[in-house]
């Protein structure tokens, strides 16, 4: 959730920490903070955005050694006092930390009991004065960090600092990501490869319970036993030209109109037009084991989770294997039940999503057989996996997911194709896919030129309290996720239900401000959300109809016709309309699109 960056080198430590933290904002942005060390520590923090805190640095704030924090609250309100970096009471120690420290209040006791004096409302003053009390009697700042560490209980990234050892930093992971930069006689440390790529593209990524010491001239990796691990430099491919706004408003609206290029990178090399089948060889599985799977089970967390529904009706309809969605956040704590002929997907852009990262681990331990689906290379769930896809989209910096939604939904059409030619899908039909995720990037435009219309219906709608979204079978999914970005970006109040559903209660809150956004694709079940929309109408509600057939427009107050895919692939392209609507509708009411109250990008705790 909260962003951290380090550094150790030969230059001055502030504008590289202000730029990182810049560059992480998207992970949280109530308060920021950053201290360094020359002749003593030096520290600046402040509740607001990262642009606060710069104004707040003054120009004579020099040191080579530093460490960054930008914050997403969880213990104590936005403030000055609670922001990070955190002190011990000689103002020797600074940490920065992303997680929760689950026996926080219990240390904070003890160590009061001892003469430590906490000033923040946070758990993550802990560890400050925790490294305080052991590094007097420790040679190293690792050994005091680690013999910390082994006293608390919870998830953690963290960056350390000692203003008597200026030479080094000592980070550690548990549960939140760090990533180690390599430079050139210098050394960065971030929770995200977006602090790193302007200096470096050469990163390292820390497992689990182990730690680094970073040193201008290298770094060493050990477990908290205090064993030296070996560790994999990986190249990134994304550079810092990913993550400007490219002369788009926000970034929001960058990604979105990003998503024919997006869909044809995750399309390309991976489909076969001599056997119309998908190349996916990151799955390792053969298909003996392919055949073998009798269920398939997908997990994931907000917009995962929908385009993981999707996927489940996209594996029905294609591989005609049983398929079903489910909140990762819920699945990891209801003990299911794991079956060796379930195949189980796991979902998450970042591919650090806590709840999402703890269900893999929950499954790996109780034998069960795990892909992943994301689109940060090396990322914790593209470790622990025993395998999966990257949807290569590019670095999704808004808080709403749109682009990396979308390539999900298109991985899943392919690892759909697969098992279907695994198993019944006939060459006739896989080459009908086929075709129709070839046409996927051409249609994606011609959606993107329909924005003026969408963003006039955006602005005729943004001021109702609350919109309802509905859709059928497939349909539902979208109208699921079309409420969720509306609801994250503009705060509109949103409700989404299958349209079968309206009669059976939600019909009550129809009204004239209440209108509705439904999905009408062109398919078997069209006639029936016709009916639902005379049904809407009949009690007075606006309907706002978004399909495919411009005859049924006499049944809508406003309809938005898009071009039509094959049946099971529209879901696809029914999405791109609800993101744009739910974006201008936050442009309308001067809503903070890129980073929506109380929300982060990457919600690594719990």
């Amino acid at each position: 959730m909260c962003g951290i960056v380090a550094y150790v080198g030969p230059k001055d430590a502030a504008p590289i920490l202000l730029e990182g933290l810049a560059r992480l904002e998207y992970r949280g942005y109530d308060s920021a903070g950053v201290a360094v060390v020359n002749r003593g520590l030096k520290m600046r923090k402040v509740k607001g955005r990262v642009a606060d805190l710069a104004a707040a640095v003054p120009s004579r704030f020099k040191g080579g050694l530093g460490i960054g924090h930008t914050r997403w609250a969880t213990h104590g309100v936005p403030s000055d006092v609670n922001a990070h970096p955190h002190l011990d009471g000689a103002e020797r120690i600074a940490v920065v930390h992303n997680g929760i420290i689950e026996n926080a209040d219990e240390l904070r006791a003890k160590l009061t009991a001892d003469g430590a004096t906490f000033i923040s409302e946070t758990d993550s003053e802990v560890i400050a004065h925790l490294v305080a009390r052991t590094v007097k009697d420790t040679d190293t700042l690792e050994e005091a960090v680690r013999t910390a560490l082994k006293r608390i209980v919870g998830t953690y990234g963290i960056a350390v600092l000692d203003a008597e050892r200026p030479g080094e930093v000592v980070v550690a992971r548990n549960g939140s990501p760090i990533v180690l930069g390599i430079g050139e006689k210098e050394m960065f440390a971030a929770s995200d490869v977006a602090a790193l790529v302007r200096y470096t593209r050469q990163v390292v990524h820390l497992e689990d319970g182990e730690l680094a010491v970073l040193r201008a001239d290298g770094f060493h990796t050990f477990t908290m036993d205090a064993r030296e691990t070996a560790k994999e430099t990986l190249t990134v491919d994304w550079d810092a030209g990913h993550y400007d706004t490219g002369g788009y408003e926000h970034y929001l609206l960058k990604e979105i109109s990003e998503q024919p290029e997006t869909v044809a990178r995750t399309l390309r090399g991976r489909l076969d037009e001599r056997f119309h089948i998908a190349h996916l060889g990151g799955l390792n599985l053969t298909p003996h084991e392919t055949r073998a799977f009798r269920r398939v089970k997908i997990i994931g967390c907000g917009s995962a989770y929908y385009s993981g529904q999707i996927g489940a009706q996209l594996i029905e309809e294609l591989a005609r294997i049983p398929a079903d969605a489910e909140p990762a956040s819920e699945f990891r704590y209801r003990n299911p039940v794991v079956e060796h002929d379930t195949l189980y997907v796991a979902i998450s852009q970042s591919g650090e999503t806590y709840d999402t990262l703890a269900a893999v681990q929950e499954l790996k331990r109780k034998g069960g057989r795990v892909l992943g689906i994301v689109n940060t290379v090396g990322s914790a769930i593209a470790r622990e996996v025993d395998g999966g896809v990257y949807l290569h989209a590019g670095p999704e910096v808004s808080v709403a997911s749109t682009k990396a939604f979308t390539s999900t939904a298109v991985a899943f059409a392919l690892l759909a194709l697969h098992f279907g030619r695994v198993h019944d899908l006939s060459p006739a039909d896989g080459r009908r896919i086929c075709d129709g995720l070839r046409k996927l990037p051409g249609q994606l435009a011609e959606i993107l030129a329909l924005e003026p219309e969408i963003a006039a219906l955006a602005r005729k709608y943004a001021g109702h309290p609350s919109m309802m979204f509905v859709g059928r079978v497939r349909g539902y999914p979208v109208a699921r996720e079309g409420a969720q970005k509306l609801k994250e970006i503009s705060y509109v109040h949103a409700e989404a239900y299958p349209a079968s559903e309206l009669k059976h209660g939600p019909l009550a809150l129809i009204g004239p401000d209440m209108p509705t956004v439904a999905i009408v694709p062109d398919d078997e079940l069209l006639d029936k959300n016709l009916t639902t929309l005379g049904e809407i109408r009949a009690r007075g509600g606006q309907v706002l109809m978004i399909g495919h057939r411009a005859a049924e427009a006499k049944l809508a107050d406003d309809c938005l016709v898009i071009p039509k895919n094959e049946t099971e692939l529209d879901p696809i392209l029914l999405t791109i309309p609800l993101q744009l609507l739910a974006y201008h509708a936050a442009v309308t009411l001067e809503r903070d699109v890129d980073k929506p109250r109380n929300l982060a990008k990457s919600v690594t705790v719990e």
